[in-house]
């Protein structure tokens, strides 16, 4: 997992993508070691994904509603997925925050770059790693 993450994060800074090559596995891989024995269990991996997509898809198109343009793309989409996946609906929150806090500090640091986006993927798969490392070693 920490390999995609941060092999997801090095493409999302270079592209502003996340390719479904890594994204979905990752998905498919909450899903199995759910049910494993010390997994969350099926029914909460699937609730955190189907929560973790249907959050941001909202998010998304709200956004491109209001204003014509993609700003939180499928592949977000699919990585928050994937960590409500992994740790299930309760930790969606946390990831969410740490993504979010991460990626203002960032934005705020760079107040005066000419681009004012930013590949919001390193900061999801930072919170996604921090908090299921939190969750299994603390």
């Amino acid at each position: 997992m920490t390999f995609v993450l941060a092999r997801l994060s090095w493409i999302d800074l270079r592209t502003f993508r996340l390719p479904d090559v890594y994204t979905l596995p990752l998905i498919l891989a909450g899903l199995i070691l759910a049910t494993g024995d010390k997994g969350i269990g099926l029914p909460a991996s699937l609730l955190g994904c189907l929560l973790g997509f249907a959050l941001f898809w909202v998010v998304g198109q709200y956004y491109f509603w209001r204003t014509g343009q993609e700003g939180l793309g499928l592949g977000d989409a699919k990585l928050f997925a994937a960590s409500g996946a992994w740790l299930g609906p309760a930790a969606l929150p946390y990831v969410l925050l740490i993504a979010a806090l991460g990626g203002l500090v960032f934005l705020r640091m760079r107040k005066n770059a000419v681009r004012r986006e930013i590949a919001f993927g390193p900061w999801l798969a930072l919170g996604f790693w921090l908090v299921w490392i939190a969750e299994h070693f603390a």
